[in-house]
């Protein structure tokens, strides 16, 4: 009887120390923090990008945006038509690779409801060539090279204009076509060649043309050298600027209001600058 009274009374105070928190074991996670507040937990955010110079840019604002509690997922695209059904299909929360004039053509098209945040940056499109070393040089009949992308042919053609190489029967800033050539004097031959954008680094590369028209951030993924290879630019007044995009309904999403604020910000304004030696533009705000 004794005996089992004691094993009664060991057993009573064993639970009384468990119940007291008098044991070794770590209480549960509770999810609060050393004050005992109740700790949020990271958003995650996804972005489409381009691999350069878009998806380097993103990574430079990662750990600002997690100070914020904004976990930044960086999903990239080596095409211009993928990022956008990313977004429309709901893959990703945002992209960040494109124009106004391409965006609103995509939107024409595709009939996608979607609308820009703002801007970041811009990119000049540029005319290379490994041959020559401005346009005048370009001979009768010169073969340029462009993008399948009209949207860039309405960038690439003014260039061309301000050289006085040709003339547009479009006022400057509306999007010209190869139709929209009125007088071309050398006789040059605008889009008889055109590949997918990602394809003109690689054509460049193999001797392609006379010239190239490249849009920077492939010239900067396919190791071009820019200031060697390239002829002529657009000007930075009508530069077209790289914005973010987002599905209309999350236009005013707390998270995606915050990537725009990051990128924008002065310390990613000072990484562009650093990082790209003027290939890239940081937009003034």
């Amino acid at each position: 009887m004794k005996k089992f009274l004691h094993l009664i009374g060991a057993a009573t105070l064993a639970l009384s120390l468990a119940a007291c928190g008098g044991t070794d074991e770590e209480a549960p996670d509770t999810g609060a923090d050393e004050a005992g507040e109740p700790q949020e937990e990271a958003v995650t955010l996804s972005v489409g990008a381009s691999a350069v110079p878009h998806a380097e840019i993103l990574e430079a604002a990662k750990p600002l945006l997690a100070e914020e509690g904004i976990e930044l997922e960086i999903v990239p695209f080596q095409d211009y038509i993928l990022p956008n059904h990313a977004l429309r299909d709901g893959d990703i929360d945002a992209n960040y690779f494109q124009t106004p004039g391409y965006l609103e053509m995509q939107i024409e098209e595709n009939d996608y409801d979607f609308v820009s945040i703002g801007e970041v940056h811009a990119e000049p499109i540029g005319i290379y060539s490994q041959e020559y070393s401005s346009l005048d040089e370009l001979p009768e009949g010169a073969n340029i090279i462009m993008s399948d992308s009209i949207s860039d042919h309405g960038r690439i053609l003014p260039i061309f204009e301000r050289a006085g190489l040709i003339e547009l029967d479009v006022a400057e800033g509306e999007l010209a076509t190869v139709d929209n050539i009125v007088s071309n004097p050398k006789n040059l031959r605008f889009g008889e060649t055109q590949v997918e954008a990602r394809m003109l680094a690689p054509s460049f590369e193999s001797g392609e043309g006379d010239a190239v028209a490249i849009n920077t951030n492939y010239a900067l993924e396919g190791g071009i050298d820019i200031e060697q290879y390239g002829i002529a630019f657009e000007g930075e007044d009508v530069l077209q600027p790289n914005l973010i995009v987002v599905r209309a309904e999350d236009e005013e999403r707390p998270e995606v209001l915050k990537l725009l604020e990051v990128l924008q910000s002065e310390e990613i304004e000072q990484f562009i600058l650093e990082t790209y030696n003027g290939a890239v533009i940081p937009i003034s705000q």
